[in-house]
């Protein structure tokens, strides 16, 4: 075969899958966040208008569902990192890219809707029974985990890719 199209383990495109990782941990992650934001936003904006004094305590949520866009920002960085013009882009690379970028966007998808439903519905309850702000709290920090636990995998995946 000629050095233009490859051989049998590094064909022109393998880059292909590395970058559909590399994108999928960017859309499914932001995708997640914003979902995060919006839902849990509709019940800080319920809430504002009773009791206005709780907004900034209300904001956990989408806290919360912002970083899980960081998440996806950072694996991203590290796909495209580990990628550039050099012919020896292995599929074997390409595949474990796009493994990252699936395990990362979709836990963070996964971890966005949980935050978006406990931060809409912990915030409305939260204005009735304050006593409630420390368990509200702490079954975010559990939705948040799940995003931060497909990063971790990912970041794993890319160290094998890269070795």
């Amino acid at each position: 075969m000629s050095d233009t199209l490859g051989d049998e383990y590094t064909p022109a495109f393998a880059p292909f899958f590395g970058f559909a990782g590399c994108a999928a941990a960017m859309v499914l992650s932001c995708a997640g966040a914003a979902f995060g934001t919006a839902k849990s936003g509709i019940g800080i904006s319920g809430i504002g208008t009773f009791k206005p004094e709780l907004i900034m305590r209300s904001l956990i949520p989408v806290v919360m569902s912002g970083i899980l866009s960081v998440y996806g920002l950072v694996v991203a960085v590290l796909i495209a990192g580990g990628m550039g013009p050099s012919s020896n882009y292995t599929i074997f690379n390409g595949f474990m890219h796009l493994a990252c970028g699936l395990s990362v966007g979709f836990a963070c998808l996964a971890s966005g809707y949980s935050i978006g439903i406990v931060g809409d519905e912990g915030v409305r309850q939260f204005m009735h029974q304050p006593r409630l702000f420390v368990g509200i709290v702490l079954i975010l920090i559990f939705a948040e985990v799940l995003g931060l636990y497909g990063m971790i995998i990912a970041l794993i995946l890319n160290t094998k890719a890269s070795g």
